[in-house]
């Protein structure tokens, strides 16, 4: 298990020093992972303006289970209703972590009760905690001296970025009541304002700077 560990590593170092790269995970379960078309499209073109990235415009798509997920410094998840991992996909997820990828899940609105019982699958020993508002990844590029930006209004519950870390480092950003790739998407899909818009760009842009440089 240590070689195979060692050789995604490997597999993982050479591959994000040659691209900046995004995909979105196609996990299990019936939920709607393929959520928000518009958000990753228009959140790359933000960075790759704003932040001098050179992310390929369409993101790919990629299993929990498959090896390609170790080509992608950063990973997206969203959706709205039920996640499922399968042993092999949780183990996956993890050695892809730990090797140095980033996981960003993004609560679309109902997944908040599924997702927490599979991640406990991807790290048995690992809590996701709440980040203060002074953490790194919150003023990475763009300031939220308030943390997680509230973008879209459902229970009335206050935003929250929770994550977990490993020998230091954010691995796991979840990002629940906020729905950053509701305000990504195209403006007439949900009519946000343009300033709203403009909060969650800028947020997603700095998630996507602390993955690529951390």
């Amino acid at each position: 298990m240590r070689q195979i560990l060692y050789f995604t590593f490997l597999l993982f170092t050479l591959s994000s020093l040659s691209a900046q790269e995004i995909a979105v995970l196609q996990y299990g379960g019936g939920g709607d992972w393929y959520s928000n078309p518009t958000a990753l499209p228009n959140l790359i073109r933000f960075c790759n303006e704003q932040i001098d990235t050179r992310i390929s415009q369409k993101p790919e798509t990629v299993s929990p289970d498959n090896v390609d997920l170790f080509n992608y410094p950063f990973i997206h998840m969203t959706g709205h209703g039920n996640v499922f991992f399968s042993a092999e996909e949780a183990e996956n997820l993890r050695d892809y972590m730990l090797s140095g990828g980033f996981l960003h899940i993004d609560d679309n609105y109902g997944m908040d009760e599924y997702l927490r019982k599979e991640l406990a699958k991807v790290f048995p020993n690992g809590q996701l905690k709440e980040l203060a508002v002074d953490h790194p990844i919150f003023n990475y590029h763009f300031k939220f001296p308030a943390g997680l930006p509230k973008i879209h209004e459902h229970d009335g519950a206050r935003p929250q970025a929770f994550g977990i870390e490993y020998e230091g480092r954010l691995v796991l950003l979840y990002t629940y009541e906020s729905d950053l790739g509701d305000g990504w998407e195209n403006p007439e899909i949900h009519n946000d304002p343009p300033e709203v818009r403009l909060k969650a760009l800028r947020m997603g842009a700095n998630i996507v700077k602390y993955a690529f440089e951390n």
